[in-house]
């Protein structure tokens, strides 16, 4: 028999390596997901501001993929908490995807809502300066999510820090773009419609930047 003093030998190297590919596994199926917000944000973009109907089928399309791949990544998930019983990091890891994956799966739904303004000739009513904000909201918002999925990819650690002045520069557009519309003399229906975007454009925003907040700070 061995005596107390015994080395407690290494788990099997297949059971860890095993478990450390269902990690990447994970991070794969997450930095899928940034990939593809970030596209329905451009693709959200382009549709209100050109009216393009073919982007709204394109954006709806993706948000189909997003939310099978939430739920993917929610079993995923549940899956390594139950038989690998994750400690320290990787735990706090793994708990930062739990959270940041709703929200990625609510930031594309945004962007849904914003491409189904094409068709409706929305941007062909808004006054130049109103066009001129709410198309630099969607650039801003497209920047920050592709900082946010870059971030994510490289596991930066002050990529939170970096995003907020970006989105300060969204919270601002919002502020400016909400006095317009007051004074522009839009149809009721079309200032609801512009207001509405220009929300869902911030909410994107701080969407981005909480989750990159959460990246950063796990891997800090």
């Amino acid at each position: 028999m061995p005596d107390d003093e015994t080395p407690i030998p290494e788990p099997p190297q297949p059971l860890r390596l095993g478990y450390h590919q269902q990690l990447e596994a994970l991070g794969t199926k997450v930095t899928r997901l940034f990939a593809l917000v970030s596209e329905a944000v451009a693709a959200a973009n382009d549709a209100l501001m050109t009216d393009d109907t073919e982007a709204l089928a394109a954006v709806r399309a993706g948000e189909s993929t997003i939310d099978e791949l939430m739920v993917q990544l929610e079993a995923d998930i549940e899956r390594v908490l139950l038989l690998q019983a994750p400690v320290a990091g990787e735990l706090r890891w793994i708990l930062s995807l739990i959270r940041i994956v709703p929200e990625l799966e609510r930031s594309g739904d945004l962007a849904e809502h914003i491409a189904k303004r094409a068709g409706t000739g929305l941007a062909a009513e808004l006054s130049p300066a109103a066009r001129g904000q709410l198309e630099r909201m969607g650039s801003v918002a497209v920047h920050l999510w592709r900082q946010a999925a870059d971030a994510f990819a490289d596991r930066d650690p002050a990529a939170g820090r970096r995003l907020e002045a970006s989105d300060d520069e969204l919270d601002d557009l919002h502020t400016a773009l909400t006095t317009e519309l007051l004074s522009s003399g839009l149809t009721p229906a079309a200032a609801a419609d512009a207001t509405l975007v220009a929300r869902f454009y911030e909410r994107l925003g701080d969407h981005a930047v909480h989750i990159t907040t959460r990246v950063s700070n796990a891997v800090a």
